[in-house]
């Protein structure tokens, strides 16, 4: 990956981040990985060479792994920090890096950090429950000990004082949060599943096949909407999810217009890598167009 540096960023950011320590070994995916978009992990291992990245967008990833390295400072005696563990399943290996494990008599606790922003810590995502329970499913298949919670740590580098008059909004700039301990079974069947769609990428991309779509979560989509807007406000009356729907409720009311807000692929549009070499996204932007 080459790394550009648009705003004229210090040498020595520019060094750490052309010296990554990140290594998942030689397991054939990480967790990560796993629970990314299996397009997305081919192409990347594709097009690694010519994928072009601003250090200026690097940089909250890189003070993600300063905090991680300041936190192993506060190891306690009962504690496990950064233990990467790795198993095989259906010919695949599997490993991950885990933050922090507090062990006790009881069991294991596994703490993961995440440098994020409030709004992810109101709307709590899902691929955090699917890494710790992958991690959890490590801990206790190779490393045989009972895990028996599991948290994220999360430090919201936009938290403000004043929001947290706001519903959700966490009320100290580190919030910890518990995720559910799935059964051993479902953990076994999520990851089974995500390694045989990882499995077909690769045999695709291997034999310059068409790979697999994104689906709509992976990409982030946002669907086009209808909008019932008073004339000249602001704010929306109603939003519907179909052009009818919006239209049937703008002829109930008088002084409205309707405002069609278009649908985004958020993901490719802004933070994918390779959406450049992704020829879903071109047809996407192809067909936009032509709209």
């Amino acid at each position: 990956m080459k790394i550009t540096n648009k705003y004229n960023l210090p040498d020595t950011i520019l060094n750490v981040l052309d010296r990554p320590t990140y290594s998942k070994g030689k397991a054939h995916i990480s967790a990560t990985e796993l629970l990314n978009s299996p397009r997305i992990v081919q192409l990347k291992r594709k097009y690694w060479e010519f994928i072009e990245t601003d250090a200026s967008e690097m940089v909250w990833a890189l003070f993600g792994s300063a905090v991680h390295n300041i936190l192993e400072h506060g190891k306690g005696e009962n504690h496990i920090v950064e233990q990467r563990l790795g198993t095989d399943i259906d010919g695949w290996r599997l490993s991950g890096a885990i933050d922090l494990q507090e062990e006790d008599e009881d069991g294991i606790g596994i703490k993961d950090y995440k440098v994020t922003g409030a709004w992810s810590v109101m709307n709590e995502k899902q691929d955090w429950h699917n890494q710790l329970n992958v991690y959890a499913y490590l801990v206790e298949k190779e490393a045989k000990k009972k895990v028996k919670s599991l948290q994220i740590v999360a430090i919201v580098r936009d938290w403000t004082a004043r929001d947290t008059v706001k519903d959700g909004y966490p009320q100290s700039p580190i919030a910890t949060i518990d995720i559910p301990l799935w059964p051993m079974e479902e953990r076994e069947q999520y990851i089974r599943e995500r390694v045989h769609l990882h499995s077909a990428a690769y045999f695709e991309m291997e034999t310059n096949s068409e790979l697999p779509q994104c689906s709509e979560e992976d990409m982030w989509e946002k669907p086009t909407s209808y909008a019932v807007i008073k004339v000249g406000g602001v704010r929306a009356k109603s939003v519907h999810k179909t052009l009818e729907e919006a239209q049937h409720a703008l002829n109930q009311l008088k002084g409205y217009n309707l405002e069609v807000r278009q649908g985004d692929r958020t993901r490719c549009a802004k933070y994918c890598q390779v959406s450049e070499f992704c020829t879903q996204y071109k047809e996407y932007l192809s067909t936009k167009e032509q709209a």
